[in-house]
């Protein structure tokens, strides 16, 4: 017997865009508007989680979207970036890497071991592509990604800055070596 529950790599289509605009901007608002002023998360929600943003992701050859379902039901899903140079120094850039840009399941299936068998594929992703390590910027302020991270071997490399909004937000940059 089956799982109902099922890790696949996005189609590149409008049906699924929607589906992930809709997701993107609800995991995001459950995960940082408590900490957050509502017109900066009204602005970063709106320009980056409309279906033609997210459709224009989609298209984009060096970015992978790993879609969980459970039964018919988008819940989870990753967006990797196969060959990004976040936090490599000058002389390293070009090293083939992968970048997981956003990790996220729905607030009812934290702690359900879902983030987890994203986080699973999103390496072995890494390792079909023949990269040397996986990279993330994660907000300084979010201990339990960095809790997350840390199960998983990453370690901070550096930082760089991320505007939601209006604020100017620091995030941390982890790595793990393949």
């Amino acid at each position: 017997m089956s799982s109902p529950l099922r890790i696949q790599v996005a189609k590149r289509t409008a049906a699924v865009a929607a589906q992930l605009a809709d997701l993107g901007r609800q995991t995001f608002h459950d995960t940082f508007a408590a900490d957050n002023q509502p017109e900066d998360m009204a602005a970063y929600l709106a320009a980056s989680f409309s279906p033609d943003i997210q459709l224009a992701e989609l298209q984009q050859p060096e970015i992978t979207f790993l879609l969980a379902y459970f039964e018919q039901e988008l819940v989870g899903y990753a967006k990797l970036h196969i060959g990004s140079d976040l936090g490599l120094p000058p002389e390293k850039v070009g090293v083939r890497q992968l970048e997981i840009e956003r990790l996220y399941v729905r607030e009812d299936w934290i702690g359900t071991g879902l983030g987890a068998s994203l986080m699973r594929r999103a390496i072995e992703e890494a390792r079909l592509q023949s990269c040397r390590a996986v990279v993330l910027g994660v907000w300084e302020k979010n201990t339990r990604a960095l809790a997350f991270y840390g199960r998983f071997g990453f370690k901070t490399i550096g930082q760089h800055t991320f505007a939601l909004g209006t604020d100017i937000q620091q995030d941390l940059i982890l790595r793990k070596g393949l």
